[in-house]
């Protein structure tokens, strides 16, 4: 059975190119959300296996999203991987001492994302 990823990032392209990789690359299921609200409310519905959610949005950042899903029993457990253009080692601690599963660092390559995930995950 394909994996269900959910894709949260405000920025058009990267959620087409991301969900592009996934699909074809990977062949996985994959719904976008271009807003941490938006999110909230898809992960709940879409049950996903993963959620690749974008730090820095406007309204609520990926930090507040990630505490968000946390707090509701539906999406407390589902694994989230952070999408970041910030790589300084005081972001990324900041983000691992959230309790996310992975950062990833933007810009990313289309081809080996699914790999980046699964390798993260063990679905290999």
């Amino acid at each position: 059975m394909a994996h269900r990823i959910l894709i949260i990032d405000d920025e058009d392209d990267i959620r087409e190119v991301a969900a592009l990789s996934l699909e074809t690359v990977a062949g996985w299921d994959v719904a976008v959300a271009s807003s941490g609200a938006q999110g909230l409310v898809r992960a709940a519905e879409y049950n996903p296996d993963a959620i690749l959610l974008d730090v820095m949005m406007p309204g609520m950042d990926g930090p507040s999203t990630f505490r968000e899903l946390r707090k509701n029993p539906i999406t407390a457990n589902i694994p989230v991987l952070l999408l970041t253009a910030k790589v300084q080692s005081t972001d990324q601690r900041r983000f691992a001492d959230l309790g996310v599963n992975a950062v990833l660092f933007k810009p990313f390559d289309p081809l080996t994302l699914p790999s980046q995930i699964a390798g993260v995950l063990g679905w290999n």
